[in-house]
C-alpha cells in the first residue's frame, strides 16, 4: 500500500444495490490482508454499516460527537475484535443532514489520516447534499450498480458527478451478476454496463443467497473465511485495490455447470 492514506468512496446512483454490503465486506478483507482500514459511515439518513459489521451495540459517540469536540476520535472509533486492522467510525444523528458541510467531512477525514492506510466512505445513494458532502473528503471512488436499466442509469449521474468533482481513480463494481440471464440477453451484459458508464470494471459479484444470511447476521461473508462466490469476489477485489493483478472472470464462464466441467475432463486425453 502507498505511504499515503487513500480515501475511497464507495457510492451508488440508486439504494439497494449492495453499497453497504460491499463497504463492510471490503473494509473486512482489507484489514485481514494487515491493510489499517477506517470505515466511515456518511449515510447518515440510514445509517446501517454497524449493524452489517455486528458494531451496533458497541458505539458509545459517533462522528457527530467528534465534530462537536464532545469526544476525541479515539473515543468514536469503534475497532473489530476479531479484525483489529478495522476500525468503524459510526454516523451520527440523521439530523446531522440538516447542518453537515463538505467541510465538516474534510474535517473528520483529516483526523482519521493518520491512523490508517485506507478510509472507506460509505456514501448515500444517489446524488443529493448528503452524497456531495461524502464526496468532498474523497480522493477515489468505487461505483456499485447491477446490471439494471434503472441502476445504470442512476450510476451514470453519479459518474458525472464524481468527474465534475476531480475525483480519480473512479472504478466500478457490478453486484448481483445472473450469467444465464446474461447470456440469454434478460439483464445488462458487462460489456453494456461498462460501455454505458465508461469505467474501467474492479469486479463483479454473483447474485448468492448467502449475502442475505450474512447481512441478518451482521457477520460479512470475508469475515471468516467462506468461500461462497460473493466472499471471493469480495475479496478479490480487495486484492485488486491494492495492486494485484487478479483477472476480472468472464460471467459466460461462471454459468458453466458441473455437468460441463466434467464433460471437459472426460474429453481429455492422456497420452
Amino acid at each position: 500500500m502507498s505511504s499515503t492514506p487513500r480515501t475511497i468512496l464507495i457510492c451508488s446512483g440508486k439504494g439497494g444495490v449492495g453499497k453497504t454490503t460491499l463497504t463492510a465486506n471490503l473494509g473486512i478483507a482489507l484489514a485481514g490482508e494487515g491493510v489499517r482500514t477506517a470505515v466511515l459511515d456518511a449515510d447518515f439518513g440510514l445509517r446501517n454499516l454497524d449493524l452489517l459489521l455486528g458494531l451496533e451495540n458497541r458505539i458509545v459517540y459517533t462522528a457527530q460527537e467528534v465534530l462537536s469536540g464532545t469526544c476525541r476520535l479515539e473515543q468514536a472509533m469503534v475497532k473489530h475484535k476479531q479484525v483489529p486492522n478495522l476500525s468503524l467510525l459510526p454516523a451520527g444523528n440523521p439530523r446531522m443532514l440538516d447542518w453537515l458541510k463538505p467541510d465538516d467531512m474534510k474535517r473528520i477525514v483529516e483526523l482519521i489520516k493518520p491512523q490508517v492506510d485506507v478510509i472507506l466512505i460509505d456514501a448515500p445513494a444517489g446524488i443529493e447534499d448528503g452524497f456531495r458532502n461524502a464526496a468532498a473528503a474523497a480522493e477515489e471512488a468505487i461505483v456499485i450498480t447491477t446490471p439494471e436499466v434503472s441502476a445504470v442509469r442512476d450510476a451514470d449521474r453519479v459518474v458525472g458527478l464524481l468527474q465534475s468533482q476531480g475525483i480519480s481513480p473512479v472504478a466500478l463494481v457490478l453486484n448481483r451478476v445472473r450469467p444465464k440471464m446474461m447470456a440469454n440477453q434478460e439483464m445488462l451484459g458487462v460489456s453494456d454496463v461498462t460501455d454505458i458508464l465508461a469505467l474501467p470494471l474492479l469486479g463483479l459479484v454473483l447474485e448468492d443467497e448467502q449475502v442475505i444470511v450474512s447481512t441478518n447476521k451482521g457477520e460479512p461473508l470475508t469475515l471468516n473465511g467462506t468461500r461462497s462466490p460473493a466472499a471471493q469476489a469480495y475479496r478479490n477485489i480487495a486484492k485488486r485495490l491494492r495492486g494485484e493483478e487478479i483477472p476480472v472472470p468472464d460471467p459466460s464462464e461462471l454459468n458453466r455447470g458441473f455437468r460441463a466441467r466434467v464433460r471437459d475432463l472426460m474429453n481429455k486425453r492422456i497420452f
